[in-house]
């Protein structure tokens, strides 16, 4: 069961103090630097023989590329991602140009680590990040045409939170993240 819970003392504040706001403040900006700042942080993760099968297509409002992505957000996201200074399509590159021989059988793992190192940058620098995926995949696909191979897995919206984090956050134990995979189901 998932129940509000405040993070225990030693874990990184960076850590501790994230959240996914549903509400960005539209007079943010992200600049060049910041933006520089955040693909580097991603640049760095680790990823399985060092392959760094991950590439994203990045979009600030005013920008045509933010135009492109805006038409393929589910309402759900769009009522507060078109606020966030920045918006990430984050793809992954599963097969060896067009064919079915993988790239990288852990290239989805990989590209979650780059958005990781990516979204603790974010806090760093006193941002927040939204992961989501409420989107229609097979239109925004069209849109930006990625080469054989790589696929569009989520979006990132980044910015300035226009609210506070929310009072505790509802997280498993960690009991429950070691027992869930051999327990019945909840």
């Amino acid at each position: 069961m998932r129940h509000p819970q405040e993070p225990p003392s030693g874990i990184h504040p960076l850590l501790a103090g994230r959240f996914s706001p549903y509400r960005f403040d539209p007079s943010a900006v992200v600049d060049d630097h910041t933006l520089g700042l955040l693909l580097e942080a991603a640049r760095w993760a680790p990823s399985a023989g060092n392959s760094q099968p991950w590439g994203f297509f990045t979009g600030r409002p005013g920008e045509p590329e933010h135009d492109r992505v805006l038409p393929h957000l589910a309402p759900s996201s769009a009522r507060w991602a078109t606020d966030a200074g920045l918006l990430v399509v984050t793809l992954t590159r599963r097969h060896v140009d067009d064919t079915q021989l993988l790239y990288s059988e852990f290239a989805d793992y990989d590209l979650g680590q780059a958005i990781a190192h990516l979204t603790v940058q974010a806090q760093a620098m006193g941002l927040a990040a939204h992961q989501f995926r409420a989107f229609d995949l097979e239109g925004l696909t069209k849109e930006l045409a990625p080469n054989p191979g790589w696929v569009i897995v989520s979006m990132v919206a980044v910015g300035k939170a226009a609210d506070g984090p929310p009072e505790g956050r509802a997280r498993h134990s960690v009991a429950h993240l070691r027992s869930a995979p051999w327990s019945p189901a909840e």
